[in-house]
């Protein structure tokens, strides 16, 4: 008899960071999601604010490199997301690798296509609770459609 493995069907933010943006890889990054069965269910480019950055990076207010990070954060439009499927936390976050591109392992997201512990192509929810609270902050729920 096969283990039993309980499944989840989960929600999940991501946002395609501004080198993903400059270097046009949002829709092979997209690609990488679908092809393990994660679904869209809510998109939208948009130039992220200062005070939205301040909200959404609340915990490294204290960092001395947060300054970079806001700044970096408004190069450009970036595309925010909702992807949902089984287990679409774990799943998203396996398929980019670690936070750090220049340790990620080649096959992953950012070991292919990130340059170092920021630009690294995309950030993702890192649990349940924080993709609640994320999501509620970039989408209504008339926005997002599963």
């Amino acid at each position: 008899m096969e283990p039993k493995v309980n499944f989840m069907i989960e929600r999940t933010l991501v946002i395609f960071k501004p080198d993903c943006m400059q270097k046009n890889l949002a829709g092979m990054v997209m690609e990488r999601f679908t092809k393990v069965g994660l679904s869209l269910i809510a998109c939208k480019m948009m130039r992220l604010q200062e005070s939205l950055l301040q909200e959404h990076y609340d915990f490294l207010m204290d960092k001395p490199f947060f300054p970079n990070i806001v700044s970096y954060m408004m190069e450009c439009p970036v595309l925010v997301l909702v992807l949902s499927g089984e287990n679409a936390i774990a799943v998203t976050r396996d398929l980019l690798g670690p936070t750090d591109s220049s340790t990620a392992p080649k096959g992953t997201i950012r070991g292919d296509f990130g340059q170092d512990k920021s630009r690294n192509v995309a950030h993702a929810s890192d649990s349940q609770e924080a993709a609640a609270k994320e999501i509620a902050r970039f989408f209504t729920k008339y926005e997002i459609f599963d």
